[in-house]
């Protein structure tokens, strides 16, 4: 079984460098709005979509012209993998995936560029094409084959390669569910285990909110294309790289700690982008609950572990995990005495409880069918298209 890894690396180039990595990013965003055009301009002649291998020919003739010459100066695969990334846009828009893909302006477009081959890691220095040694922080080391490394410079003028690596796992490695886990995620607690185990949302964006808005406003108050402008976008753009940073490292911590004390996480597959677009979608936003699922399901499959998401249709908060009758409760009715057996319940344990238990028999059974808060049993795709 093939697994994909990325390694993201902060790089150190001198003027000189940087200067190369501008210029490459350059030409990628010229050759990209030029192979666009010709596309745009044959379909509406000919009425037919202008392939790969000729637009890969005609960047040969391109780069011959007097006037484009410069396109030369750069990696040849830098060029042929914009042709790539352009097709596989179009692919994407054709298969509703993405919209039609827009041509890129210098100032709306971060500089980046990427080469497939010949990008290696010596020691502390990354090896790229017509640029030679550059200077890299290597925090851990290099694993598997490496498809291609991305070149891109973040909001903050810092530049970082990233690596995308294929590594082989034996494929009868053995999923147990020997120490199943409930999990049941929200905004006041981020993480409610079954044991009744409660980990505190970070709220890194709300706490940091005050200064961000002063920061904003200094930049809107600058003259546009000034010096002072400049060093206040500066400033607001490493307040929101630190913040991302704080949630991201708290997001790594808490999903391995997870995968390594659990071989089986039961988790509900909860509707992140309609969250995202209801009320409260600054809290969620803030929470990071989408990348939070996404990491513990891709270092599951890292550390042979079982991630079940539970039906979002599931009764997991409603339902008593006693005696199992299901109630009609506020969201802000935090906890609740059930009134058949009159257990008193804290409302995300008691969800965590019944998350555990629905996981563990989708694990049994394999089917996703369960019990809606109205009690009736539905099934997901009957509730999704209803």
């Amino acid at each position: 079984m093939t697994t994909v890894k990325s390694f993201k690396y902060r790089l150190n180039p001198t003027a000189a460098q940087e200067q190369l990595f501008r210029q490459f990013a350059g030409c990628r965003r010229f050759v990209w709005n030029w192979a666009l055009a010709r596309k745009q301009e044959t379909y509406q002649a000919t009425g037919k979509r202008l392939t790969y291998t000729a637009l890969a020919s005609e960047l040969v003739e391109l780069k011959r012209q007097p006037e484009t010459a410069f396109l030369q100066e750069c990696h040849s695969q830098v060029l042929q993998q914009v042709l790539m990334d352009l097709e596989r846009a179009f692919m994407n828009f054709f298969e509703k995936r993405a919209g039609f893909p827009r041509f890129k302006s210098k100032k709306r477009t971060s500089p980046t560029f990427r080469i497939p081959q010949h990008v290696t890691v010596i020691d502390n220095q990354v090896r790229l094409p017509k640029v030679g040694l550059v200077k890299a922080t290597i925090h851990r080391s290099l694993e598997g084959v490496v498809t291609s490394a991305t070149v891109k410079q973040d909001a903050t003028g810092n530049w970082y390669v990233t690596f995308v690596s294929h590594l082989e796992q034996p494929e009868n490695m053995v999923r147990t569910a020997c120490t199943p886990v409930g999990i049941d995620v929200g905004l006041s607690s981020f993480v409610t285990l079954d044991d009744g185990t409660k980990v505190a949302a970070p709220r890194l964006y709300r706490r940091s909110e005050r200064k961000l808005k002063r920061l904003q406003r200094q930049v809107s108050r600058c003259t546009k294309g000034s010096k002072s402008r400049n060093r206040a976008r500066l400033a607001l753009a490493r307040q929101h790289q630190k913040v991302r940073n704080q949630r991201t490292d708290f997001l790594h911590k808490l999903s391995i700690n997870l995968i390594r004390t659990f071989d089986a996480l039961c988790i509900e597959d909860l509707n992140i982008k309609g969250l995202a677009r209801s009320k409260l979608a600054k809290s969620f936003t803030d929470a990071g609950l989408g990348s939070f699922v996404r990491m513990l399901e891709y270092k599951a499959v890292w550390w042979s572990r079982q991630v079940v998401r539970v039906s979002r249709w599931f009764a997991s908060s409603k339902t008593c995990f006693s005696c199992g009758a299901v109630h009609q409760l506020p969201l802000s009715e935090r906890t609740w005495n059930c009134s058949r057996c009159g257990a008193r319940h804290d409302r995300d344990m008691n969800a965590a409880r019944n998350i555990l238990r629905e996981g563990l028999r989708v694990l049994a059974v394999g089917s996703t069918e369960s019990q809606t808060a109205a009690g009736a049993h539905v099934r997901l795709a009957t509730a999704s298209s209803a």
